[in-house]
């Protein structure tokens, strides 16, 4: 399997609206491929316009709410193409589309680096922001995992998020519970119940 880098990617459309969206870029060689699926706003765009960015977001939430409606974050020029970048992101990387292969389900645009910089040191992993961006992934493909399957995945991804997440990665995850719960139709929550399992194995340790 390829290497994939989850990113947010921003396209231009031919009148200069902004769409911004969590994608997997596909490493082939020094170039890194899009696959979205039809219909896509980054497909139409792309046609029109063939450049791309994608910005490595310091506030997970950019993700949680690109998959929960919330697309409404800043963004600034990109600095060598037509296009916006990520206003807060550790980087970013500016494509041009050098080939695509068509496909009726979903077309692979090709994209070689024109720019890359970076803004702000990366210090750490965080296994809340990766709990937050599997769960981000896992909440588009509801429709096509059985409920049981989708818990048992929040409840494992819940534990990072109850022992290591600030406020921005338990906001996050919130959106994305809230997503969850309304599509299996129910209104617990898995990380009140992390919470509680941790503070109740908590109260019976001595220091």
């Amino acid at each position: 399997m390829p290497l994939i880098l989850e990113t947010i990617v921003t396209t231009l459309s031919p009148e200069g609206a902004l769409h911004l969206v969590p994608f997997g870029l596909i490493a082939e060689g020094d170039d890194y491929v899009l696959a979205p699926f039809r219909p896509s706003p980054t497909i139409l765009n792309l046609d029109a316009d063939p450049y791309f960015c994608a910005s490595s977001p310091r506030d997970v939430r950019v993700i949680a709410g690109a998959v929960t409606g919330r697309r409404e974050w800043p963004t600034v020029a990109c600095d060598r193409i037509r296009g916006r970048r990520l206003a807060d992101s550790f980087g970013h990387a500016e494509f041009a589309v050098t080939s695509v292969e068509a496909d009726a389900t979903r077309p692979r645009y090709r994209g070689r680096l024109v720019h890359a910089a970076a803004h702000a040191p990366f210090i750490g992993y965080n296994r809340a922001q990766a709990a937050v961006l599997e769960a981000a992934i896992l909440s588009t493909r509801l429709h096509m995992l059985a409920p049981d399957k989708v818990m048992a995945e929040m409840r494992y991804l819940a534990i990072a998020i109850s022992k290591t997440a600030g406020p921005r990665e338990r906001e996050a995850w919130d959106w994305i519970e809230d997503k969850v719960a309304a599509h299996l139709g129910t209104e617990d929550r898995i990380l009140a119940d992390t919470d509680a399992a941790r503070d109740g194995e908590a109260s019976g340790v001595t220091c």
